[in-house]
């Protein structure tokens, strides 16, 4: 049984296949501490809301590609990228704290692009800075 998960093309399935379902899993997550609801809003051509989405599924892949470079196992691998998406959500927080004179939520809900490009850059940015970390 060793000799089948050696086998690279199945070590790149496992991990395919994990960082996938961790990436659904904390989608969830954001989507739950979100004021507005994603995939709603997406789907009704909601730029700014796309713009912040898609530099969350960016920034979540590439912590898990820092992960996946850094581990043998896949239960660290895991545990890294688990790691590194506590940090995002993190900034999410510190994104909506460090700005008092508006909401991040309802700018974004509204379709303000300007704050979903520094929403998808603050994500991008950080998973640089998380992955390094890791």
């Amino acid at each position: 049984m060793n000799k089948f998960w050696e086998n690279e093309l199945i070590q790149i399935a496992a991990y395919y296949s994990v960082a996938v379902l961790c990436m659904l899993v904390f989608l969830t997550i954001f989507e739950l501490v979100t004021k507005y609801k994603n995939w709603e809003e997406i789907k009704n051509g909601n730029m700014a809301v796309a713009m912040a989405t898609g530099g969350k599924i960016f920034g979540i892949a590439n912590i898990f590609r820092f992960s996946i470079e850094q581990h043998d196992d896949l239960l660290q691998m895991m545990g890294s990228g688990l790691y590194g998406f506590i940090l995002l959500l993190l900034a999410y927080f510190i994104y909506e704290f460090m700005t008092p004179t508006f909401n991040i939520d309802e700018e974004i809900q509204k379709d303000n692009r300007a704050v979903g490009f520094i929403s998808l850059v603050i994500s991008v940015g950080l998973s640089f800075v998380i992955g390094a970390g890791i």
